[in-house]
């Protein structure tokens, strides 16, 4: 599943961020390619801007790859509740189109972790934090000083036993608008989420500071 509703505001994109040029090609083309790629994956499914559905087709049919298409929503999560009705297979794993230095092997390798552990809900792909990190007020007065060894920055892709993952979605269904991570909304659901060690590499795409880097690491 491909979450690419995103709006690309803070990009500048002045329209929807999947479609938006990198490297000769939309966003979403490397996500779409990346996924057509994993040998864990069987099919596909993605969330796309409220009326870009046929581009979304058009991107895919040019990459090769099938998919299924459907409206995604106002927020990132309502597009990942959306696509999650169309999901039919007892595994999901859930990836923004933002992310498009994604590796097949990555995808392959969250799937492969979740698999062999049967005693947990979901796998997140992750860095470690290498920055000191600090906690503040909304002032900005520092509050604390986390331990920097046990941070990590979490990335998708994000991989989750479907049923686990629908019912963490209605647990807390008031709360989609502010939720940013799925793993977030299943760990308040009780479940276990186990960190896969993953490349910075694999950067999300918000700002036009973050796509020349992606521009240049894809060149």
């Amino acid at each position: 599943m491909i979450a690419a509703a995103g709006s690309g505001e803070r990009l500048g994109a002045g329209g929807p961020k999947a479609f938006v040029d990198l490297a000769g090609r939309p966003m979403l083309a490397w996500s779409l390619a990346a996924f057509g790629g994993a040998g864990s994956i069987g099919a596909i499914v993605v969330a796309a801007p409220p009326g870009g559905e046929a581009r979304v087709s058009q991107i895919a049919d040019k990459a090769g790859v099938d998919v299924s298409v459907l409206r995604g929503g106002e927020y990132r999560s309502q597009s990942v509740a959306n696509a999650l009705e169309a999901v039919e297979a007892d595994l999901v794993v859930v990836h923004d189109a933002a992310r498009p230095l994604v590796a097949p092997t990555l995808i392959d390798e969250v799937v492969t972790r979740l698999t062999a552990n049967s005693d947990m809900v979901g796998v997140v792909a992750a860095a470690p934090v290498t920055d000191t990190i600090k906690e503040a007020s909304v002032s900005r007065r520092v509050l604390r000083t986390p331990e920097r060894s046990r941070l990590w920055a979490v990335q998708t892709p994000q991989a989750f036993r479907t049923e686990q993952l629908r019912e963490a979605f209605a647990a807390h269904a008031d709360d989609l608008a502010s939720a940013t991570d799925d793993a977030a909304l299943v760990e308040r659901s009780g479940g276990d989420v186990l960190i896969h060690q993953a490349s910075p590499q694999n950067l999300k795409i918000t700002t036009p500071l973050d796509l020349r880097v992606a521009e240049m690491l894809l060149s």
